[in-house]
């Protein structure tokens, strides 16, 4: 069997038993084709040896530790795979050391820089309520583009019986979101007219009429390269420079915003949909910065004048 067929046969178990996302997939895909590649198309025999090489490469290449880390994660599941399957009978990448990546630190938005973003959408009710549900609920993009009208919170009538929607997160797990009522006027907002956004055509608008954010494109929703787009010119427009103000940075900023008032790291895991914790702890740091920062300026014995 060739390197691609047992690669397609990988991704298929990936995305059957372990509900991996298409996101992860593709990444899968790319990273696995990569190495295959600088193994003459017989990544499936590879030696560690080999691979030692492969991640000498992409050193060399100049590629970030992280993405280095991400690569060699793919190939060490996709040897587990075909050790599983019976198609190895060794982990030629068992005694491999990869590099050990570090975590930058986010640049977070302000509490005022979020309250100029928001304040800036105006009269445009759609983005306004992708901007509150970015950073009221912590979505990620494809979470919040995808975002279907069942997952939302029960209304009676004009009033919310609810407040929490229901997210598909990373491999196909569920959390609830509680929403502020900042986030549920704002969705409030947005649906009064939405129903006047569907595109025209039966087509079209069988498949977006699910969505809370529907489009004419070929998946029914609004797209998150368009999401990326209109959060630019929002920064723009702002006075806040755009490269600053992405989906992911709406996300950082509710995780750090929520610990700066006082919530707990656990509780912040759960609303962010983390399996590990130590992807919340990177927003201690953020927090730690904040508090040095305010312990030089505000505490008495930072002002005590040297003699």
């Amino acid at each position: 069997m060739s390197d691609r067929a047992r690669i397609e046969a990988f991704l298929e178990m990936m995305s059957a038993e372990r509900g991996a996302a298409a996101n992860t997939l593709d990444a899968y895909g790319r990273d696995l084709l990569d190495a295959s590649e600088f193994c003459g198309g017989n990544l499936s025999d590879a030696t560690g040896r080999e691979l030692a090489g492969w991640l000498a490469d992409l050193s060399a290449r100049g590629l970030a530790p992280s993405s280095q880390a991400r690569k060699l994660s793919a190939v060490r599941r996709f040897f587990r795979f075909l050790f599983e399957e019976g198609d190895r009978k060794d982990d030629p990448t068992a005694k491999l050391d990869g590099p050990k990546p570090g975590r930058d630190v986010p640049d977070v938005l302000s509490r005022e820089e979020m309250k100029r973003l928001i304040e800036t959408c105006g009269e445009d009710l759609r983005l306004k309520c992708l901007v509150e549900l970015l950073y009221g609920a912590g979505l990620r993009a494809t979470e919040l583009v995808s975002l279907t009208l069942g997952s939302l919170p029960r209304r009676k009538g004009s009033r919310w019986v609810t407040r929490d929607i229901i997210i598909r997160g990373k491999g196909g797990k569920e959390r609830l979101c509680p929403l502020g009522k900042p986030a549920l006027t704002a969705l409030s907002d947005w649906l009064a007219v939405r129903e006047a956004t569907l595109p025209e055509g039966s087509l079209a608008r069988g498949r977006s009429e699910a969505f809370v954010f529907p489009s004419r494109g070929k998946a029914g929703h609004l797209t998150r390269r368009r999401l990326a787009q209109l959060l630019e010119e929002l920064a723009a427009t702002a006075g806040i420079r755009p490269d600053r103000v992405h989906p992911h940075a709406l996300r950082h900023a509710y995780a750090t915003h929520l610990l700066m008032g006082g919530a707990d790291l656990r509780s912040v895991q759960t609303l962010l949909g983390h399996a590990d914790i130590a992807t919340t702890q990177i927003y201690t740091h953020v927090l730690t910065d904040e508090l040095a920062e305010l312990l030089e300026t505000a505490h008495p014995l930072a002002q005590r004048v040297r003699i």
